[in-house]
């Protein structure tokens, strides 16, 4: 896994100032570069980009996943499993409001997960997850 080239996202945001408030202080993501209508964060070893789009709207579609409802689409990063829990837990202590709160999934079993789901102020879903074993990202 560590081999893993970072990927570029860029997404629409309706309000510039208050998704890189979140991105910075909610997800403690570091600024890089950035214009009047865009910026640049270092999310998690990868690149993410806020794009300005004053009539971005939200289309809020949701699938059965485990009895829960997921939203689509969604993005997000996969910790390391110590790292989830500090994460969770930091952003849990900020008043974060979960779509799915944090959960284990397939516990004892191949695959088993944590993960959780939650929107930025733009109403872009993001999705965290561990593994307990890496190994098993892309086990069947």
């Amino acid at each position: 896994m560590k081999d893993i080239s970072p990927f570029h996202l860029a997404i629409p945001v309706d309000n510039l100032k208050k998704a890189m408030f979140f991105y910075e202080n909610f997800l403690g993501c570091k600024p890089g570069r950035k214009s009047k209508d865009w910026a640049d964060y270092n999310f998690f070893g990868h690149q993410l980009v806020l794009h300005y789009d004053k009539s971005h709207t939200v289309k809020n579609h949701h699938n059965e996943v485990d009895g829960k409802s997921v939203p689509v689409p969604h993005f997000g990063v996969v910790l390391p499993w110590n790292q989830f829990k500090v994460f969770s837990q930091r952003i849990m202590d900020k008043g974060i409001e979960f779509i799915i709160e944090p959960y284990i999934r397939f516990k004892g079993l191949p695959g088993e997960q944590m993960t959780m789901f939650f929107y930025d102020p733009s109403g872009n879903a993001l999705e965290f997850k561990s593994f307990k074993n890496i190994s098993q990202l892309f086990e069947k």
